[in-house]
């Protein structure tokens, strides 16, 4: 079982950045692939980027390729997304997710695990 906690979301202009936290709690977090989604108004839940349990393999939307970046500190049991340049399209709630997986994984059923979110406005 992990229970993941994310933090690190507000209120931003365009332009600005963040940095969002996701604290997973478990012994086996290491064994997990770990990825970030996003939820819009009226939309669906939407992959942003994923890491591989070694968090030696990433992968991004291609939405926020090169303006975001995802890692992770496994001897902190806790997962990071640092976003730069942002836009107010980027306005959304974002969660975290974990998969009992050593591959990447890019889609909202592979998951087991999900986070509350944290909610990121961007204003223009």
């Amino acid at each position: 079982q992990v229970q993941l906690v994310e933090s690190g979301g507000g209120l931003v202009q365009a332009g600005g950045s963040l940095r969002l936290s996701c604290a997973a709690s478990g012994r086996t977090f290491s064994m997990h692939a770990m990825g970030w989604f996003r939820q819009a108004p009226g939309k669906e839940r939407e992959f942003v980027a994923t890491v591989s349990w070694s968090g030696g393999h990433t992968y991004y939307a291609d939405s926020v390729k090169g303006r975001f970046t995802i890692s992770r500190d496994n001897a902190k049991n806790t997962v990071y997304l640092q976003m730069a340049s942002l836009k107010p399209e980027d306005t959304a709630v974002y969660y975290c997710a974990a998969k009992y997986a050593v591959g990447l994984r890019t889609l909202p059923h592979d998951y087991d695990y999900w986070g509350q979110g944290t909610q990121v406005t961007v204003s223009s």
